[in-house]
């Protein structure tokens, strides 16, 4: 039951206010946290064995709940259990405090195997006001009987409407059949910071870790981790703070769960998407990275003006996205590979720069973040929507390798692929990630670092007095790269049409020629790839096909749907532009076939909409129109990851 709770009628920003003249007392006279006697008996309970649970942390900009979130999932890894963690970020950088738009933190799922997605509703919420936590109950992202973990602060606040808001919100939250608990926050982290909007994240922590009997240990290294370019007192405030979270709930709640963790064989990371492409990009040799900020692509480049560096390579911030992509270009051309890093309407500002490195045949790595469109869109929310901008977003013919990273591990290996492609057939490789990835967890085997993931030295030494810069092979349109400095290798390096020898092309033949040939080498890179594999049965009543972050909620749907005996598979896409060769054969196998995307679609059922005038999904338009196959599409656009249990939905509405 969806509780029909209202906001407050004005949201105003709560500002700082003074403790009590005791708890001033408190804090000025502050002790470290000791050792706390043992809970009493009445609150001594075995934990519930669970095999995985959702959560979430949720408040206002500025509360250190994302933080929280990050390393709650983080200490849940190092345990050995499977975690996924997706952060609920707001469109707003600051947005008002106490506000429904304004929820901004973090979703942990836990489980005892590997998960790659951020399932469906959360078992246990801990909000820091009534507020952003009606965001979460009305997006319907909480299970009925959800756990509430809510600052009980707002119940004697001085403004009347907050307190009556407060007391609304929390009544009618408990008859709709949620447990709330009201924690006092407040109350417990004025003792040790003045200002507790600094605090309480470190005290839910505490209280999470002890609910899922983490090992305290472990969640104190991690906030070390976490604080380690602070000053010293203020990790000894932390780790106060989260001890005393920990005691607290271990005294007062009748919470007590347990997931059975797998210690991993292997040596594991864990960090998020951007995280996972920076190490990408300097596993794979690559000595330049130039870019523009822009959200939420941004991380990666702090990450690597971070550790770059230190490896003889440099992070180029241009004036602009153009900037950035000609910054990027010309690297590539005086002999390393380079690689830019954008979003969405980057990726549109650099359409002119990318189709000079396809005329000019320069190799080059753009990675695209996507994020909510069109124009500023939803710069902070998920979304798959650059796909066809990615393959046809330039005006000519411009053939460029369009792949798709799946998972966080993905990001990582995604990169390395990417420069040897591009080096390897002197083409633009544009790697799409999203959101969704950019800025989850998931923990990962550490990779191993191998020779073969670097480029070959550059060679200079003296090309044949016959050679030309664009010999183009008859069967694969390919050249030897000429690299500037290498004797008799002098040319003009051109973005006009240009023949053999790098010569404007003035007649329309040496034109076309120009064409067919940058066309043939996406064909012969085309003949590399090897056919996707299904997941499920080989055939069947449905085939879901995917591409990107989907995969694993995909994936889980589809084992959901054939444990309750139903003929559903899936197919997963790696490379968007070319294709491999015998993905029309898997589709012909099954009933039906629909595409699941995190992009715009209409639906069929539509007022207007009918077979003469229906938009599909970016990967449907692609599938429909390379296999003539009556494909069909589900897409959702609503800023957020696709949730399992709505795929298995749509997918039981298809077999019906």
């Amino acid at each position: 039951m969806k509780p029909q709770v209202r906001a407050e009628a004005e949201t105003k920003p709560v500002g700082k206010k003074s403790p009590a003249k005791a708890d001033k007392k408190k804090a000025q006279t502050r002790k470290p946290a000791g050792k706390k006697k043992a809970p009493p008996a009445s609150r001594r309970r075995l934990a519930e064995a669970v095999t995985e649970h959702i959560v979430e942390i949720v408040s206002d900009s500025g509360e250190g709940a994302q933080r929280c979130g990050q390393s709650f999932g983080s200490i849940a890894a190092r345990t050995g259990l499977g975690i996924w963690t997706v952060e609920i970020i707001p469109a707003e950088i600051q947005p008002p405090a106490r506000s429904v738009a304004g929820a901004s933190g973090n979703r942990v799922r836990l489980a005892s195997r590997r998960i790659m997605n951020g399932g469906d509703e959360a078992d246990l919420v801990v909000a820091f006001n009534e507020q952003v936590l009606l965001s979460r109950v009305r997006a319907n992202e909480l299970k009925p009987g959800c756990i509430i973990l809510l600052e009980s602060k707002w119940r004697d606040d001085p403004d009347p409407a907050i307190a009556q808001s407060y007391a609304e919100v929390t009544a009618e939250l408990t008859a709709a059949g949620y447990r709330l608990h009201e924690i006092p926050m407040e109350e417990e982290c004025v003792r040790f910071v003045p200002d507790t909007r600094r605090g309480k994240n470190m005290f839910a922590l505490g209280m999470l870790c002890n609910i899922y009997s983490l090992d305290l240990a472990l969640a104190q290294a991690q906030v070390r981790f976490a604080f380690r370019k602070k000053d010293e007192k203020i990790i000894d405030i932390n780790l106060e703070l989260l001890d005393a979270g920990y005691q607290w709930a271990d005294a007062n709640l009748d919470l007590k769960f347990a997931i059975k963790a797998a210690r991993p064989r292997d040596p594991q990371i864990v960090v998020n998407g951007n995280t996972a492409l920076a190490l990408g990009v300097v596993g794979s040799g690559m000595e330049v990275c130039a870019m523009y900020p822009i959200t939420p692509a941004t991380s990666a480049s702090h990450y690597l003006s971070d550790i770059f560096e230190k490896v003889g390579c440099v992070v180029h911030q241009a004036e602009d996205e153009i900037s950035a992509c000609a910054f990027a270009i010309g690297a590539s051309y005086a002999g390393k590979c380079a690689v830019t890093i954008t979003s969405g309407p980057g990726l549109s500002l650099k359409q002119e720069g990318i189709g000079l490195a396809v005329m000019a045949e320069i190799p080059l790595v753009v990675v695209d973040v996507q994020r909510g469109g069109p124009s500023t869109g939803q710069p902070t929310k998920a979304e798959q929507g650059d796909l066809l901008a990615a393959c046809f977003g330039g005006h000519g013919d411009a053939p460029k390798i369009i792949m798709a990273a799946a998972t966080i591990e993905d990001c990582f290996y995604s990169v390395i692929t990417a420069r040897k492609i591009a080096e390897t057939f002197n083409m633009v490789v544009v790697v799409l990630t999203d959101a969704s990835l950019a800025t989850a967890q998931q923990p990962f085997p550490r990779p191993r670092f191998r020779e073969d993931w670097l480029a070959p030295p550059i060679d200079q030494s003296a090309v044949p007095e016959d050679a030309k810069p664009y010999d183009w092979d008859p069967r694969t349109g390919m050249i030897e790269r000429f690299i500037p400095g290498q004797p008799n290798g002098m040319h003009c390096l051109t973005g006009l049409a240009h023949d053999r020898a790098s010569r404007v092309a003035y007649d329309p033949e040496v034109n076309e020629e120009g064409i067919r040939n940058r066309s043939l080498k996406l064909a012969a890179f085309q003949r590399t790839l090897k056919t996707p594999p299904v997941h499920g049965g080989d055939e069947g009543d449905l085939l879901l096909v995917g591409w990107g972050s989907t995969k694993g909620a995909i994936e889980e749907a589809v084992d959901r749907l054939r444990a309750e005996g139903k003929a559903v598979s899936s197919l997963h896409l790696k490379f968007l532009q070319p294709m491999a060769s015998g993905i029309k054969e898997v589709l012909q196998r099954f009933d039906r076939v629909m595409t699941i995307e995190n992009n715009w679609c209409d639906m069929p059922d539509g007022d207007l909409i009918d077979e003469y005038n229906r938009r599909y999904s970016s990967l449907a338009w692609l599938l429909r129109a390379r296999h003539l196959i009556d494909i069909d599409c589900w897409g959702e656009t609503r800023g957020q990851p696709i949730k399992p249990g709505r795929i298995a939905e749509i997918a039981r509405g298809k077999l019906s």
